[in-house]
């Protein structure tokens, strides 16, 4: 376990470049995601408690919750982190210091070196399988429930719909285009399990992937990313998402060129933690809506 629940969600961010990405991103699903920080806030705001002794007693249930290991909360947690954590972290430090100007890409392109397409797209499908996973662990479901994840999305809200849409447009758009989910299909279609192995995102969260080995694993992956496609092609249809609208609107934080975008992807990876931030709310929202109804 890493951090007390409550002190995660009291440090959440209010104002870096994860969160200004986000909040670009409402203009897909206006008004879903607030910036919810702090235990007892988002206690306030989930609830709509007013009554100091009562939002007590919701936030110690909802961490006793969390603290019990039976329970599938601190695993969820593990995975929104530790695929965030699979990028290699250089230049954050320093792009948190530069919130509010128009960051650069030239100096980043010294700094990185490119994935090939295919390890991207990998990263895509492996983001998308953590999403399915933490999913079935915070509702005390099997880790293989993809059928009960499908039928979920549609109820999606909130900071868990963000980080779909932060999934579709940051991992899928913009590094891999408009067909990203048919070159995601096609790419693991030929995939081996060897390769599988060798991918470090899939490395970092494989112990929590079902399958008994590689070659079950990669299936999982697989049947997911089929599972999905329709949810997720209809979204970005019904919404007009296009790579251009999301770039439009990064223009107003991040200086690039638009014969750069493998850089701007990679920039976005390194640099952002979408995953665990809008994660960890995610946490927040169910522990508390659970201790209520047990309360």
């Amino acid at each position: 376990m890493s951090k007390p629940i409550f002190e995660l969600i009291d440090e959440l961010p209010t104002n870096n470049l994860t969160t200004k990405v986000l909040g670009m991103l409402d203009f897909v699903v206006p008004g879903e995601w607030h910036n919810l920080v702090g235990f007892d806030n988002t206690i306030r705001v989930v609830t709509g408690e007013t009554d100091e002794a009562l939002i007590q007693q919701i936030g110690e249930r909802a961490v006793q919750l969390y603290n019990d290991s039976s329970q599938g909360y601190q695993r969820a947690l593990w995975l929104y982190q530790t695929v965030d954590n699979s990028a290699t972290l250089l230049a954050s430090g320093v792009l948190a210091n530069k919130v509010g100007e128009a960051i650069p890409l030239l100096g980043f392109l010294n700094k990185v070196t490119l994935k090939p397409q295919k390890a991207q797209t990998m990263d895509f499908a492996i983001k998308l399988v953590v999403e399915v996973v933490a999913f079935c662990q915070i509702n005390g479901i099997p880790g293989d429930s993809i059928g009960d994840f499908v039928a979920s999305l549609a109820d999606y809200s909130g900071e868990s719909l963000m980080r779909m849409v932060a999934l579709i447009s940051l991992d899928g758009l913009i590094p891999l285009g408009p067909n990203f989910l048919s070159q995601a299909l096609s790419t693991f279609s030929t995939v081996s399990p060897n390769e599988l192995e060798s991918n470090p995102t899939f490395k970092s969260v494989s112990s929590l992937i079902p399958g008994n080995n590689s070659a079950g694993k990669l299936d999982f992956v697989g049947t997911s990313l089929d599972s999905v496609k329709g949810w997720m092609g209809s979204f970005v249809n019904d919404h007009d998402l296009t790579q251009q609208s999301v770039l439009s609107r990064i223009k107003g934080f991040v200086d690039f060129s638009e014969d750069k975008l493998d850089y701007l992807g990679a920039f976005l990876d390194v640099s952002t933690n979408y995953y665990e931030h809008t994660g960890i709310q995610t946490l927040a929202r169910r522990l508390i809506e659970r201790a209520v109804a047990e309360i």
